[in-house]
């Protein structure tokens, strides 16, 4: 904030890095550990299918990054809106069990997306964007959100503004802040949290699964392995149990993570990593980091080729929220994998991107409006019966 009381935004680029005043808290040397390799090495070194430029904002003592975009339509959905809402959605169809409806709706995907394209929906800035599967905020106020918006505004007057991993019951005040400044709120996905912070969450039966999903470790044989007793040999083999669930099973337009990102994560603490090990093999792995008292994983994968009778799944998933206890923080379970999150005490949510297109032409702006009542309108009420 400078002497009149305005909150003031500065950028950084890979050019600009070496005169960045990193903030000497928890968040600014996560920020650094995170983002300076990235910004300096490029995002496909760490993210394999991630093309953008990469910056960072700093408002107060708060550090985001901001990635930049243009076109890229085949990048992960975690900067690619068109990927996220045309290509990624056309997977997830078979979720409906419904192949005529499956086949409809698959069509007009088709026709909307190439709609979308001829409208630029990717020419977009993504505000506070981690490129994980969920982007974590700091204690960030609704008045610096609509500082920063205005600020990447002016900046960049020909792109979208977004900031996505926005949950209303997480972040109140930033959802309304920005509503009230002109976003629209765009559902991404249906979403699970765990509440390991209040120890009266869960009933007796979630409790029961729980304590039954950790007993699996003991009956199979493994033991669990802190990230100081996790070896650079097991590098390749974490990159591979990632794939093998989150690529082979899910979707390739996940991120994908290099052997790099997951060995500079664990050197710079970016992620706190467990594996269960068994006769001197990684089965299964978790990478997990915490902000502002919440707690994500955005590395999670186990040996899909291994009998599912085993419960790596289940063990990985007791471990998870045995560390969000231990931490005491709030578990963002992402989405998937609906009715086991629920009979474990997970309780459900939507997920939106804030979106600011009113600056654009209305040739731009179509695809966002479309998106926005679509979403609300249908989008979220089927997502609701069917409990996805």
């Amino acid at each position: 904030m400078n002497e009149n009381g305005d909150i003031r935004v500065r950028f950084y680029d890979r050019n600009s890095l070496e005169d960045m005043d990193w903030p000497n808290t928890e968040d600014g040397r996560y920020a650094r550990a995170y983002l300076e390799p990235m910004m300096l090495q490029g995002t496909r070194d760490f993210i394999i299918n991630v093309s953008t430029t990469l910056l960072i904002a700093r408002i107060d003592d708060l550090v985001l990054p901001l990635t930049v975009n243009d076109a890229e339509y085949d990048n992960a959905y975690v900067c690619s809106p068109y990927t996220h809402y045309v290509r990624y959605a056309k997977q997830e169809l078979t979720l409906l069990r419904k192949p005529l409806l499956e086949k409809g709706l698959s069509a007009l995907l088709t026709v909307v997306g190439w709609g979308m394209q001829q409208s630029q929906i990717n020419k977009v800035v993504h505000i506070n964007n981690w490129l994980l599967s969920t982007n974590l905020y700091p204690a960030m106020s609704g008045e610096q959100a609509v500082c920063l918006l205005a600020a990447v505004r002016e900046r960049y007057p020909e792109h979208a503004v977004v900031f996505r991993s926005l949950c209303p019951g997480l972040h109140p005040d930033l959802t309304g802040k920005l509503k009230q400044a002109g976003c629209q709120l765009i559902p991404s996905r249906q979403i699970y949290l765990y509440r390991a912070n209040d120890p009266n969450f869960g009933n007796a039966k979630s409790r029961w699964l729980l304590k039954r999903d950790y007993e699996l470790l003991t009956k199979h044989g493994y033991e669990i392995v802190s990230q100081a007793n996790l070896k650079d040999t097991d590098i390749l083999r974490i990159a591979e149990l990632y794939k093998l669930l989150y690529l082979e099973k899910y979707s390739y337009d996940n991120p994908q993570f290099s052997e790099h990102f997951i060995a500079t994560a664990k050197a710079s603490g970016a992620l706190t990593l467990y594996g269960l090990r068994k006769e001197g093999r990684i089965d299964a792995v978790m990478g997990y980091f915490c902000r502002n008292g919440v707690m994500t994983t955005p590395l999670f994968g186990y040996d899909t080729a291994l009998p599912q009778s085993i419960g790596l799944y289940r063990m990985l998933s007791a471990c998870l929220i045995g560390q969000a206890r231990e931490n005491g923080h709030l578990l963002h379970e992402s989405a998937g994998a609906a009715q086991f999150k629920r009979n474990r005490g997970a309780v459900s949510d939507f997920e939106y991107s804030a979106v600011y297109e009113r600056h654009l032409p209305l040739g731009r702006r179509w695809c966002w409006l479309l998106l926005e009542r679509l979403l609300n309108r249908v989008g979220v009420p089927l997502m609701r019966r069917m409990k996805l």
